[in-house]
């Protein structure tokens, strides 16, 4: 039986050779983001979809309005990526999709994290699989060059779109792109750049092993914040398995896919036994003497209203069918309308950032605050615990 796979198709070559080799033994779904930023964008779209048409692939556009966006835009087009495609892939019951990421791009990764003063994480390179937006996301071709796809495409008489942005030096990716070239006199290939990053990865996947042993034997998770036992962190974990469990937890908690800021991290495990109630990457941390405790912060999803049916920040959230329903954080004014919520046994702050599902300005449930009325919510990450081995 083929295995039925979504391929992200930009039309540039590492992206069409993924999808007409995976189509030789799968059953695939071609799927093309247009992010609206270059002119050329839609007829780039519109060629992908003309080859799959003429192979019988499913294919189908999206649209995302990178001009919106704010901050950092390459790493903004890649959320929007993720979530819409993703969004794409469940709507579809695809369970995997593949990226055309090459070995070439992993030695580029190398180069850009190494300016930014990556430790052994950053520098172990782009994961052949991950699992985000409730899909899991595979690079079949990570060990493959660039020409060796090329190759493949040219042998078979398949075209594909040479992106201009490839050349404009205002990316990092394209100024890493062009130092690797330079190296290559000094032998510094992205071959033996992409050989040193497995040994790094072979070490980063070890130390991800001694991470979960910690979190079995320390950390419980309670209705989506987790408890770490304080005096273990203390005294039986060290320093850098304290920073990765740190780290892993907030971003479980928080629901993001990227790490907090390292200098804000360090600040945390040089005076949390002092400092005992602080906020860092949309998570409030509280601490006593048994033990450490990460929930997620009201604030951080004050203004996140989502209709019933859609995931909400990092909750499932389901129940009985009503016209107009919504959900959005308890805050302190659901709270006051759950008078049982002392009995579930959960911190205030806990219950606070917790989903509820409201009519309007009424609260109609809180699954967590003692309110359920047939609703019930779970995490749609999973458990922390396995979570850590799908990252």
């Amino acid at each position: 039986m083929r295995t039925r796979i979504g391929v992200a198709v930009s039309g540039g070559s590492d992206s069409m050779a993924t999808l007409t080799l995976l189509a030789q033994f799968h059953e695939v779904e071609a799927v093309t983001v247009d992010h609206g930023l270059r002119p050329e964008a839609a007829d780039e779209a519109a060629f992908v979809a003309r080859f799959c048409a003429g192979r019988g692939i499913p294919h189908r556009i999206l649209h995302w309005d990178g001009h919106a966006a704010e901050g950092n835009l390459m790493d903004a087009a890649r959320r929007a990526r993720l979530s819409l495609i993703g969004a794409w892939a469940r709507e579809r019951g695809i369970g995997i999709v593949a990226l055309g990421h090459t070995r070439d791009d992993q030695a580029e990764t190398f180069l850009m994290r190494l300016s930014r003063e990556a430790g052994l994480e950053g520098l172990s390179g782009m994961r052949r699989r991950f699992t985000a937006e409730g899909v899991l996301w595979a690079r079949p071709f990570l060990t493959q060059s660039r020409a060796e796809l090329r190759s493949y495409l040219s042998r078979h008489d398949i075209v594909w779109i040479e992106d201009p942005s490839n050349e404009n030096e205002r990316f990092d990716r394209v100024k890493a792109r062009k130092a690797l070239a330079a190296l290559r006199p000094l032998g510094i290939t992205a071959e033996k750049i992409a050989a040193s990053m497995h040994h790094l990865e072979m070490a980063e996947s070890a130390l991800g092993f001694a991470l979960g042993r910690l979190v079995g034997a320390h950390v419980r998770e309670v209705a989506g914040d987790l408890l770490i036992d304080a005096q273990a962190f203390l005294r039986e974990i060290d320093p850098e398995m304290q920073r990765r469990l740190i780290v892993a937890a907030l971003r479980w908690v928080s629901g993001a896919d990227y790490a907090p800021r390292a200098t804000k991290v360090e600040t945390f495990l040089t005076n949390w036994r002092e400092k005992r109630d602080r906020t860092l990457h949309g998570c409030r941390i509280t601490v006593n003497e048994s033990e450490i405790r990460i929930t997620r912060e009201a604030r951080a999803v004050r203004d996140l209203r989502v209709p019933v049916g859609e995931n909400w920040d990092r909750w499932d959230v389901v129940g009985p069918e009503g016209e107009g329903l919504e959900i959005a954080v308890l805050g302190a004014e659901g709270l006051r309308q759950c008078p049982d919520w002392r009995e579930t046994g959960l911190p205030r702050a806990s219950l606070l950032a917790s989903p509820a599902i409201w009519a309007g300005e009424r609260l109609v449930a809180a699954p967590l605050a003692g309110l359920a009325e047939g609703w019930t919510a779970r995490i749609s990450r999973g458990a922390f615990a396995a979570w850590l081995f799908g990252r």
